[in-house]
């Protein structure tokens, strides 16, 4: 016989087993929307990054690359640098950040790459731009030039030349020579295994990183 107790508790697991599904089914649609690709980016934006060291803020002009600069656009509007970890920290040369701490988030962004765009500005100190390894392969990951390094500019590999910038660090120079740089370039050699499982092995390994906290357009 189905008493009222048991009823009570049927539906209560039911309640229990529908928010636990529209809550992944939330999380999975805020981690990536098809439509975001379309977005394009406004003339010039500010954004401002939150981190473990303090904050900095830039500015990213569109005519510099607009594909690149729609890119960053979007993945800053889009909450994808949130707990994202600083893991290559060279002080004479760059910081580099972009590999989400899920893997999910990082495949979903990985099927769109950027195409190449030619440098219209130099990477002097404190410029931004995208990392890639060859022809069409920018998509998460930048880099802010820690100081004047030109030769990136004409630097040709795997068949494609130099870095474009897309933006500029306009304020909070100093947190930027604050992040962890004691690991040297160990964690970036460990890119495969930061990509497959997240923070979660940057923590255990390189515990003393630091992280940007989260990242957003400043009206």
């Amino acid at each position: 016989m189905l008493t009222y107790s048991t009823f009570t508790t049927m539906k209560n697991i039911i309640l229990f087993v529908l928010t636990i599904v529209l809550l992944i089914s939330c999380g999975q649609e805020k981690v990536f929307k098809e439509k975001w690709i379309k977005e394009q980016a406004p003339k010039t934006f500010k954004a401002r990054f939150e981190t473990t060291q303090g904050d900095f803020e830039i500015t990213a002009i569109r005519s510099l690359s607009p594909k690149g600069v729609d890119r960053l656009y979007k993945l800053i509007k889009h909450d994808f640098y949130t707990d994202i970890a600083l893991y290559r920290v060279l002080p004479k040369f760059v910081v580099q950040f972009g590999i989400h701490g899920d893997s999910i988030a990082n495949s979903n962004w990985e099927k769109y790459k950027i195409p190449d765009e030619p440098v219209l500005h130099k990477n002097d100190s404190m410029t931004i731009a995208f990392a890639r390894g060859g022809v069409e392969t920018r998509t998460t990951q930048l880099f802010i030039n820690m100081k004047d390094n030109h030769r990136l500019d004409e630097l040709e590999y795997s068949g494609v030349k130099g870095f474009t910038v897309i933006a500029k660090v306009t304020s909070g120079f100093e947190t930027i020579h604050k992040f962890y740089a004691g690991y040297g370039p160990a964690p970036a050699n460990r890119q495969d295994s930061i990509y497959i499982k997240g923070n979660d092995f940057l923590k255990r390994n390189y515990p003393k990183l630091d992280y940007i906290n989260k990242a957003y357009i400043i009206k």
